[in-house]
Parts: C-alpha cells; sequence; structure tokens
C-alpha cells in the first residue's frame, strides 16, 4: 500500500511538473486566465456548492422520510457537480451562428433523461430499503410475535 501511494504521489507531482512545464510557455494573458479559471473554481466549489450541498443534505436528512434519505443524497451528488458541469452546454453559451456544429446536439434531451434515470433509481432504491425496513429483523422496524 505504501508503494503504491508512493508511486501515485510521483506520478502526480510529475504531471503537475509537466502541466507547469507547458503552462510557463503560454503568455501572461493566458497564465492569468488558467489561475482565475482555477481559482474560481475552487471559489465556486468551496463558497456555493459544498454550502449548499450540505444546506440541501440536512434538509433530506431532517425532513425526507428513512427509505429515501440515501438514494436522495444519492441524486443531489450526482446531478449537482453535473448540473453545474452541464450549465454552460445547457445555455448554450458559446454558440455561433456561423458555425452550426457548435452545440449541435439536443443536450437537454440527454440531460433529462440523466435526471429521470437518477430519479428511476432512487425510487427503485427507496422502495427496497422500504420493503428491507418492514421485514422482521430489518433496521426499522422489528415484529415481536406474543
Amino acid at each position: 500500500m505504501r508503494a503504491t501511494r508512493l508511486g501515485l504521489g510521483v506520478l502526480g507531482a510529475a504531471v503537475t511538473a509537466y502541466g507547469l512545464f507547458l503552462l510557463s510557455g503560454l503568455g501572461l494573458q493566458q497564465v492569468t486566465a488558467v489561475l482565475v479559471w482555477v481559482l474560481g473554481g475552487v471559489v465556486a466549489n468551496d463558497g456555493v456548492i459544498t454550502p449548499l450541498v450540505v444546506a440541501l443534505g440536512v434538509l433530506v436528512a431532517v425532513r425526507a422520510p428513512s427509505s429515501w434519505r440515501t438514494p436522495l443524497l444519492w441524486v443531489l451528488v450526482v446531478l449537482g457537480p453535473l448540473t453545474l458541469v452541464a450549465v454552460p452546454v445547457l445555455g448554450r453559451f458559446g454558440a455561433k451562428a456561423d458555425n452550426p456544429t457548435l452545440l449541435d446536439r439536443p443536450y437537454w434531451l440527454g440531460y433529462a433523461v440523466i435526471v429521470v434515470v437518477m430519479l428511476a433509481l432512487a425510487a427503485v432504491s427507496a422502495r427496497r430499503r422500504r420493503g428491507v425496513a418492514g421485514q422482521v429483523g430489518g433496521d426499522r422496524e422489528v415484529v415481536h410475535g406474543g
């Protein structure tokens, strides 16, 4: 295990060094744009996404039925970042009238399919959890004979 971690650390350091080498060959304007993008990602994650996910997680933990808690948290964890990454595509930012090949797919349809699949999986999981909880010896309700 220690050798694996050391190897991954060395590999990560080498890839980082290569990335910095490539970055050093760019002009100041591009380096500044990269730094703004990287810092913006950190600020967006730590300042917006994380507090929102924590707040929604607390809301789910307090308000949702017990069989739905974990599946809803799965949905939040998957769809939250996916939605954030998809916003530029779904909003068609960067589309150009003179280049119809940019953003030429039905991205909303693909996004809707992923949302429906995630909600369906959550519903199946919640139903299974509810079934397990109602059985003798389940984690929520134990039926005692008498």
